[in-house]
This record gives C-alpha cells, sequence and structure tokens, in this order.
C-alpha cells in the first residue's frame, strides 16, 4: 500500500479551502494547505470584506443628511481615505490572522508557497520540494481580467481598489455587472465624480428586469453618471497621470482614474492542469462533476476556479459536501439550486430564485409586486423608491423567486430564501402576519397580481 505525506493536500487559501481543510483535518486525516498570497482568499482580502466596509463607509454620507431631516445637528467633514484605509488593512490584518489560527489549531500544516500538481498524487512547491498525498483538492479563486484594449495597462481593476494612496477625483467604471455597480455606488457616495459605461441594454445582465431597472434609476438619482450601450474606443495617458478616454457614445474626457470590472477568469495558470490532463472548461474553469471531482480521480475542485456558482457561501457548501463525500464515505452532491444572494449596489438588491422572465420562460406565472417610498427616508425628503416582488406559479403556488430592492435587502431575502427553498407557496405568505410597519412587510400583503405571464 502505497504511503502518501499527507491525506489530502489543498492548493489555495481562501474561503472554500481553508473550510475543506479544517473540516477534512477534523475528521483526523492528515492535512496540508498551500497559499502563494494572503490567507482568506478573495473573498476576505480582496472581495466581499473590505467591499462591504467601503458600502458601510459611502453610505454615511446619505445618513448625515437624513439625520438632519430628524432634527439632529450636524456638521460634516471631508471624508479621509487614508484614516478609512488604514483601519481597513488592520481589519484585513485581522481576519487573516483568525484564518492561520484556525488552520493551525485544526492541525493544518500550511505552506506559504505557490503549488503546482506533477502527477495526480503529487504536488510541487515553489521551493522545489514534492509532497504526496492521496487526494488533492484545488482551490484557487478566480482573479478580474482587464479587456483586450490598448493601454488597458492604465486602468485598474478590482483588486486594486484596495491598494489605492488616495481617492480620485474622476472615475470611470467600465462594466455592467454586479462588482462594476457595487464600486459605482461606493465610490460615488465617497465623493468621487463617477461615469460608468456598459456595453450592454441594462446593467445587471441576468437578474429580474424590473429589479435591474430600478436599480439604474436609483444610481442615476444617487449621481452616478450611467451610459448604457456604450464602451471605451480608445483610451491613453494625459497629463498629470489623468487617463483620456473615447468613448462609443462620442464622449472624449479625461479621468484621474479607470476601473475595469468587465470580467473575472478562473486561476488555472501555471498549475499543471493541462501536462496531468485535467479537463478544462471553455474559459479554463476545471470541469468536475456534482461531487467536485475531476477527470482525474485523485484530484477535485470547488469554489470559483469551477465557475460553478461563483459565490463564497457556495464555495463553503462546495467544501463540506467534498468532505462528506471522500471522508466520512457519504457521497453528497452540491445543491445549487436556490440560492439567496445579494447584490451590494445603493439601493441594495436580495434575490433568490428565477427572474420574472426566466420564470415566464418555462410556465404560467403570477406577479405580485409594489414600488413605494419607504418611511424613514421618505420622511427625509429623499426620493428613494424601495421594490418588493414575488414570482409565483400558477401551477403550483409555489414562489419561484423573490426580489427585493431597499436597503438591506441581503438581510431579508436570506430569511426570504429559507421559506422558498423549503417550497412555500404564495398562500404560505399570505397567512404570516404581517410585521409592521417594516419594509418586508409588503411580502405578505400583496394580494393580488399586478400582471400574468
Amino acid at each position: 500500500m502505497t504511503e502518501f505525506d499527507y491525506d489530502l493536500f489543498v492548493i489555495g487559501g481562501g474561503s472554500g479551502g481553508v473550510r475543506a481543510a479544517r473540516v477534512a483535518a477534523a475528521t483526523g486525516a492528515r492535512v496540508g494547505l498551500a497559499e502563494d498570497s494572503r490567507m482568506g482568499g478573495t473573498c476576505v482580502i480582496r472581495g466581499c470584506v473590505p467591499k462591504k466596509l467601503m458600502v458601510f463607509a459611502s453610505a454615511y454620507r446619505e445618513t448625515f443628511d437624513d439625520a438632519r431631516a430628524y432634527g439632529w445637528d450636524l456638521t460634516e467633514g471631508p471624508f479621509d481615505w487614508a484614516r478609512f484605509s488604514g483601519q481597513l488593512d488592520a481589519e484585513l490584518d485581522r481576519l487573516e490572522g483568525v484564518y492561520r489560527k484556525l488552520l493551525n489549531g485544526s492541525g493544518v500544516a500550511i505552506f506559504d508557497l505557490r503549488a503546482r500538481l506533477a502527477d495526480p498524487h503529487t504536488v510541487v512547491l515553489a521551493d522545489g520540494r514534492k509532497i504526496t498525498a492521496k487526494h488533492i483538492l484545488i482551490a484557487t479563486g478566480g482573479r478580474p481580467v482587464r479587456p483586450d484594449l490598448p493601454n488597458a495597462q492604465l486602468g485598474m481593476v478590482s483588486d486594486d481598489i484596495f491598494q489605492m494612496k488616495q481617492l480620485p477625483r474622476s472615475i470611470l467604471i467600465v462594466g455592467g455587472g454586479y462588482i462594476a455597480c457595487e464600486f459605482a455606488g461606493i465610490l460615488n457616495g465617497l465623493g468621487v465624480a463617477v461615469t460608468q459605461f456598459y456595453r450592454g441594454a441594462q446593467i445587471l445582465r441576468g437578474f429580474d428586469d424590473e429589479a435591474r431597472g430600478l436599480i439604474a434609476e436609483m444610481m442615476g438619482e444617487k449621481g452616478v453618471d450611467l451610459h448604457l450601450g456604450t464602451d471605451i474606443l480608445e483610451m491613453a495617458p494625459a497629463t498629470d497621470g489623468a487617463i483620456r478616454v473615447v468613448g462609443s457614445n462620442g464622449s472624449d474626457r479625461t479621468y484621474d482614474a479607470v476601473l475595469f470590472a468587465t470580467g473575472r477568469t478562473p486561476n488555472t495558470t501555471g498549475l499543471g492542469l493541462e501536462d496531468l490532463g485535467v479537463a478544462l472548461g471553455r474559459q479554463g474553469e476545471i470541469v468536475v462533476d456534482a461531487y467536485s471531482q475531476t477527470n482525474i480521480p485523485s484530484v477535485f475542485a470547488i469554489g470559483d476556479v469551477t465557475n460553478r456558482v461563483t459565490l463564497t457561501p457556495v464555495a463553503i457548501r462546495e467544501a463540506m459536501a467534498f468532505v462528506e463525500t471522500v471522508f466520512h464515505g457519504n457521497p453528497t452532491p452540491v445543491d445549487h439550486a436556490l440560492i439567496p444572494s445579494a447584490v451590494f449596489t445603493q439601493p441594495e438588491f436580495g434575490t433568490v430564485g428565477l427572474s420574472e422572465e426566466a420564470a415566464r420562460a418555462q410556465e404560467p406565472v403570477e406577479i405580485y409586486a409594489t414600488s413605494f417610498r419607504p418611511m424613514q427616508t421618505a420622511f427625509a425628503g429623499r426620493a428613494d423608491r424601495v421594490m418588493m416582488k414575488l414570482v409565483v406559479s400558477q401551477a403550483t403556488r409555489k414562489v419561484l423567486g423573490c426580489h427585493i430592492v431597499a436597503p438591506q435587502a441581503g438581510e431579508m431575502i436570506q430569511l426570504a430564501g429559507i421559506a422558498i427553498k423549503m417550497g412555500a407557496t404564495k398562500e404560505d405568505f399570505d397567512r404570516t402576519v404581517a410585521v409592521h410597519p417594516t419594509m418586508s412587510e409588503e411580502l405578505v400583503t400583496m394580494k393580488t397580481p399586478v400582471r400574468m405571464a
């Protein structure tokens, strides 16, 4: 019988890789993990966590305005990016330390080096050491990409935002996905003049049309200069470090900075996958089955590197299913159905299940929806509107989708997601007593469909 150095070797120290390593080690398995960057991965270091803290920071400008309307006498000073970014760095250092402590406490051997596969049971570290393992798990995540455009190197990608020494006075954000729209709201809230180009007809492609239309409208109301059907034709360096951009809409302007939020790609380069014969998809993602296993039986992959559902909680769920399958002998497929998610635009967007467009392509549906000015901001004189929407099957009465555009929509959709995952019907929602006065009470008080499709 072959003796391996480890029962499991994980490549990648993000949320999925760390969870898999810790839980596998708890079964008594010998586990090693290699990470060539900071422990915590995209979510903790370059994504969800710092982004959400920036969302919080950017929202205070409107909070100050609202406070005055509510009778508070406040003097507003300028936003101090250096002070905030220093505290942000300290918090990320703390979180990275937490991840390391958790791994060490679980008995996982940490290698702060890049690793690549040499054969189905061997990885080679950057210092030349070879390590063998019965199972190898790839959890290397993804990375942002720049478009194929002359002088694209002049622009930033999302990773760079958190490393800025100072805020630009003006920025062009290119893209219409959730990352582009979130940073448009963040930087606009921090006082940056934000222009956004998106080549499509509407932002947030793939999400519910009514919801994304309201978000686009509200972004404009709050000051984001959004140009749809627009792309960059030309960009070049200008004076004083600025960037000149010619747009397909006829614009010719200079910006202090340009941010490309035009897509991400799986981190599969340089891992030795092609030489080993690991199957890759069209976008470079690792192809896996329902149990996260590749075509090489000893090699598995989870998280964004598989390009299935690129969300941190999904990577963690995939890690748990992997350990259950491999180390508990209980084959457990990953459940990717009805995943709640939040987009931290301003206004915030929470969604679970099918959009109206996807649902009506599948079967006849009823649409229950309402849009209104919420009490808190209406009192302060703001024109903000929120939306609550349920997509209901005419045949089964099940709620197929729920879409919320509102402050704290992410908090609301987590709870709505439980009901919808359980198969709740519209009548189940109707039987639930409303919590008054709240925005979310509208989810259980909408009695008449606004349309049928």
